[in-house]
C-alpha cells in the first residue's frame, strides 16, 4: 500500500522554522543566521561574465579545479599534503553534510553530535539510516563538550563525532589545548571527526582553531561561502580532507545527490578568493561590534545570563522564567515584536535559553533589546523569584 517512508515521518520541521511562520512583517528579526550583507561587487560581476560567456554547463562532480586547487591553498597552512584532490564542491554546506554521512555512515551505526545543535544534523545521520547520540555541551563550560561525558555514550557502533567550533547556536569556540583532548578521543575510539567550520572566519579576539591538521587523518570538514562571502542564497560549499579514500567515497555520493555545483558561481567564488580575501573581515569586524552591543544589553538584563561568543553571529542567553519553556518565551517576545529562535529548536538541552542572530544593524539590535527587557521584567514581575 502506498505510504511514506519511515523516515520523513520521523523528522519534524524545525521550531526555528515555526516562529518564522508566526512573525509579522514588523518584528525586529533576530531569528535567521543570515549575513546583513551582500556578496563582494566582484563576485556577482564574475557571475553574471561567467553566464554570459557559457558557463552554464554540467561541471565535473568534484568542481572547477582552479577553485578547489586555491581551498586547498587556502589551508595549507595546517596540512601540506592538500591538493585539489582533498576538495569536493558542493551545493552549500547542507549538502557537504549529507554527502559525508552517506559515505561514512551504514545502518546502526552511531554517530555523536553536539547538543545543543544545528537542527540538521540528527535528521541527516537518520537518513542515512544511523542514529545520532547527543553529547552535552554545557552553559557552565561555555558549550565546550567535557571528554568524560564522551566515554560515557561513545560505543562499538559509533563511528564518528561531529565537532562544530565556531558554534550555532552558541558562538562557542574551542582552544588549541581543547582541540587536542577532542581529537586524542576520536583517535582512542577510531572514530571519523566530521568538522563543521562555516563560521572559520568569523572569530572574535584570536584565531580560529580548526581539527585540520592537528595530527589525525580521519578528519573531513565541510565548510561553505554563505557566512564567508555572504553568498547563503548562493547555496556553495565544500568537503576537505586530506584522506584520499574518504574524498572518493564523498565525491562519489556527491553525483548522485546533486551530480555536481554551479557552473557560473564557482568562477564568481574564485573571483572572491582572489580578489576580495579581505571581505570576511570588514564582516568580522562588524559582529563583533554588534556582539558587543548584544552581550552587554542581555547581561544588564535581570534574570539574564549570556557568555560573549567568540564565534558566529549568535548569542545563546540563559533566561530565568519559571513557568515557560523556551518555546513560550520565544512567543512572549514575538508578541512584543522580536522574532528568535527557542533554544529547545537545538535539541533538549537548549531548554532555558533563545538564540539571538545579531545579523542586523547596531540600532535594530538595541530596538530589540529595549522589547526584549521589556519583557523580561514583565515576566519576573508577574513571577517574582521565590
Amino acid at each position: 500500500m502506498a505510504g511514506f517512508s519511515d523516515r520523513a515521518k520521523a523528522i519534524k520541521p524545525t521550531g526555528i522554522r515555526r516562529m518564522f511562520d508566526l512573525a509579522g512583517d514588523d518584528a525586529i528579526q533576530f531569528g535567521l543566521g543570515e549575513p546583513d550583507f551582500q556578496p563582494p561587487p566582484v563576485a556577482i560581476e564574475a557571475f553574471h561574465r561567467a553566464m554570459v560567456e557559457g558557463r552554464n554547463k554540467y561541471t565535473s562532480t568534484g568542481g572547477l579545479p582552479e577553485l578547489r586547487r586555491k581551498i586547498a591553498e587556502s589551508w595549507k597552512h595546517l596540512d601540506d599534503s592538500l591538493d585539489e584532490t582533498s576538495v569536493c564542491m558542493t551545493m552549500s554546506g547542507t549538502n557537504a553534510l549529507l554527502d559525508i554521512f552517506l559515505a561514512i555512515v551504514n545502518p546502526g551505526d552511531q554517530v555523536l553530535i553536539p547538543e545543543p545543535y544545528f537542527p540538521l544534523y540528527p535528521p541527516d545521520v537518520l537518513i542515512c539510516g544511523g542514529e545520532a547520540v547527543t553529547y552535552p555541551c554545557r552553559f557552565e563550560n561555555e558549550f565546550v563538550p567535557d571528554i568524560a561525558d564522551l566515554e560515557k555514550i561513545v560505543s562499538d557502533r559509533t563511528v564518528a563525532i561531529l565537532y562544530n567550533f565556531p558554534s550555532n547556536p552558541t558562538g562557542a569556540t574551542v582552544n588549541s589545548d581543547q582541540r587536542d583532548l577532542l581529537v586524542s578521543f576520536a583517535r582512542k575510539h577510531d572514530l571519523w571527526i566530521v568538522t563543521d567550520e562555516v563560521y572559520d572566519k568569523i572569530v572574535y579576539d584570536g584565531p580560529h582553531v580548526s581539527f585540520l591538521g592537528a595530527g589525525y587523518d580521519k578528519v573531513i570538514m565541510l565548510n561553505s561561502f554563505s557566512k564567508t562571502f555572504a553568498m547563503t542564497g548562493w547555496r556553495i560549499g565544500y568537503v576537505l580532507s586530506s584522506h584520499r579514500v574518504a574524498m572518493e567515497q564523498v565525491t562519489k555520493m556527491q553525483y548522485y545527490v546533486t551530480a555536481c555545483s554551479n557552473d557560473a558561481m564557482q568562477y564568481a567564488v574564485l573571483e572572491a578568493m582572489e580578489k576580495a580575501s579581505s571581505y570576511p573581515d570588514e564582516m568580522r569586524i562588524e559582529f563583533q561590534t554588534r556582539r558587543d552591543l548584544i552581550t552587554k544589553r542581555l547581561n544588564q538584563m535581570e534574570g539574564v545570563s549570556c557568555h560573549e561568543p567568540k564565534g558566529a553571529f549568535y548569542v545563546f542567553p540563559k533566561f530565568d522564567t519559571p513557568g515557560l519553556n523556551s518555546e513560550q518565551l520565544a512567543i512572549e517576545m514575538l508578541n512584543e515584536g522580536v522574532l528568535c529562535s527557542p533554544g529547545s529548536a537545538f535539541g533538549a538541552s537548549g531548554e532555558g535559553h533563545l538564540r539571538f542572530a545579531y545579523t542586523i544593524s547596531a540600532h535594530e539590535i538595541d530596538r530589540g533589546m529595549d522589547r526584549v527587557k521589556t519583557v523580561v521584567d514583565r515576566l519576573r514581575n508577574s513571577n517574582p523569584p521565590g
